[in-house]
Parts: C-alpha cells; sequence; structure tokens
C-alpha cells in the first residue's frame, strides 16, 4: 500500500527498478533558510559549466528562486512550469495526474530518463535547469503522483562521466530525508558563524551517514575573520563531530548584495567565487574518499 494515502497499490506492472545512475556526479546542496544555498548552488553551477562539464542544476525549493540567481530573466523564470505541475507529464509516468490517484494502481518509481531533456530550460553558461516545483497545500487532493515523480526525478537522470547535477533544496532536514536524495553521489552542507545554522547543518550530514552518501562537504558561508570558522567547528565538535570530506570558508562578500538576485556580478574577482571555485574542485574530486574528522 502507498505510505502517502495508503489507497494504492504497490506500482503498476512492469514497473522499472531503481535506476543505476552511471557516469557523473550528484551533489545536493542542503542547510538552513537563509545561510546562502541558493547563491552557493548558482555558482557551483555556472562554474562548473565554465570549466567544461555539462551542469544540470535542479531547484527543489518551493521558493523557486534558483533560475534568477543562476541569471535568467526574471520574467522567464517565473514562466517556467515546474515538473510537479505538469500534469501530462506526471500523468505519463505515475499513471496519474495531479492531485489524483486514491485508489488506483500508482507508479511508485517512474522512470524519469527522458526527465532532463523534456523539461529543462537553458540557463546561462549552457547549464540546463529543472524547476521540480512543491508539494501542494494541504487538502490538495492526492499528493503520491507528484511525489513519487520527484523522488525519483534525479535519481533516474541518465548522466554522462563529466556531467554535474547541482540539486538546491529549501530549508532544514525534512525535504533531504524523504527519498528525494536517493542517488546522491556527495552532499554540500552549508553553514554560517551561528549556532542555529551549524546545528540544522551537523543534523544534515548526520541524514546524509544514514543515507549512505559517503562524501560530505561542510561549506562555512558568510566568515569574517578566522574566529568564525574555529567557532563553527567548536560548535561542529561539541554536536557530535560529524564526518566531513572538506571544510571551505566561504567569505562574507558585500558584492552578494550589489549582484543579487543573479550571481553574474560574482562570477570574476569576486572573493566568494574564489571560496566556490575551491569548494568545485573537492566536489568534483575522486567519490568515496575516506573521511576525517574536523575541528
Amino acid at each position: 500500500m502507498c505510505d502517502t494515502c495508503g489507497g494504492h497499490g504497490e506500482s503498476s506492472p512492469g514497473s522499472p527498478p531503481d535506476h543505476a545512475h552511471g557516469g557523473g556526479i550528484r551533489v545536493v546542496v542542503v542547510g538552513k533558510g537563509g545561510v546562502g544555498k541558493s547563491t552557493l548552488s548558482a555558482l557551483l553551477a555556472r562554474q562548473l559549466a565554465r570549466s567544461g562539464r555539462r551542469v544540470v542544476a535542479v531547484d527543489a525549493d518551493e521558493q523557486r528562486n534558483l533560475a534568477a540567481t543562476l541569471g535568467m530573466d526574471l520574467l522567464e523564470s517565473i514562466s517556467i512550469v515546474p515538473v510537479a505541475e505538469n500534469a501530462d507529464y506526471v500523468e505519463e509516468k505515475t499513471g496519474a495526474r495531479p492531485g489524483e490517484g486514491a485508489g488506483g494502481i500508482l507508479v511508485l518509481n517512474p522512470n524519469t530518463y527522458d526527465l532532463v531533456d523534456r523539461l529543462s530550460v537553458e540557463a546561462p553558461d549552457g547549464v540546463r535547469l529543472v524547476v521540480m516545483g512543491g508539494i501542494r497545500e494541504a487538502g490538495a487532493g492526492c499528493l503520491c503522483p507528484e511525489t513519487a515523480l520527484i523522488s525519483s526525478a534525479v535519481a533516474g537522470m541518465h548522466l554522462h562521466r563529466d556531467d554535474v547535477v547541482v540539486m538546491d533544496t529549501h530549508a532544514g532536514v525534512e525535504h533531504f530525508g524523504r527519498a528525494l536524495a536517493r542517488g546522491f553521489d556527495s552532499v554540500v552542507v552549508v553553514v554560517e558563524p551561528t549556532f542555529n545554522a551549524v546545528q540544522v547543518g551537523v543534523a544534515s550530514a548526520a541524514l546524509a551517514n544514514e543515507l549512505g552518501i559517503g562524501t560530505v562537504h561542510l561549506a562555512v558561508n558568510r566568515t569574517r575573520s578566522e574566529s568564525d570558522l574555529e567557532r563553527v567547528l567548536d560548535y561542529v565538535s561539541r554536536l557530535g563531530d560529524p564526518l566531513f570530506s572538506s571544510v571551505t570558508a566561504v567569505p562574507y562578500d558585500e558584492a552578494v548584495l550589489l549582484s543579487e538576485p543573479s550571481v553574474d556580478g560574482l562570477l570574476e574577482g569576486s572573493v566568494i567565487a574564489e571560496a566556490v571555485a575551491r569548494l568545485s574542485t573537492e566536489v568534483v574530486g575522486p567519490v568515496g574518499r575516506t573521511l576525517t574528522r574536523v575541528g
């Protein structure tokens, strides 16, 4: 029975198994609200694209800000139809339209191999953007078709060796804790030098370890001094000392406010771009390296 509503069988006959994700790297960016996840996601995506990699940026935040942050035209960005609201595609892949499905047989592991080719839009530097969309409000009907589609989408993308998926998520750990994290190779945990941000970040890192994601990077955003980084590492140690593959200090940069909402003004010569370039080297490095404790 479906865990969401109890109204479906496990899957339709002949539904595809979990998709082996082949080549490429999938990285999910997580953290507390307001710590700069979208900015770092956009900078990562565009820097990697400029280095010659084929990049798919996935906006899994209900706020849907990633298009504008990547530098797309604002009117174009708000006109993008999210995957979860593309009724025809949802029905084709899951057997039910958004808001439907109770009592029927639903494909809970849909084949989304063609998602990027069919539903992505082009962003600057050749980045392909997929806007997933959020789960609608309570009372809007059965949410199972959208949930099944979103949870399979990234894991089902066909990637080549030099491809990279960068997924921006909404605040907290709930989104990350769902099946959405299935198929990811690495996590970038974004924090700022506050206890609350680090607490959410440590919880995210622990959850990544539980989900079997072996590479977890810590990005300490908006650092103003070495003491900011030291304070964060002290919090990390006292909150359980999870294993991180790397720690990158990302300095506070006034240029972020001047460039907002896009990262266009940050790509050349900014201190934040330099820090994200170091982070991108960690992200696209060997996956599955030996983890080390920090702090």
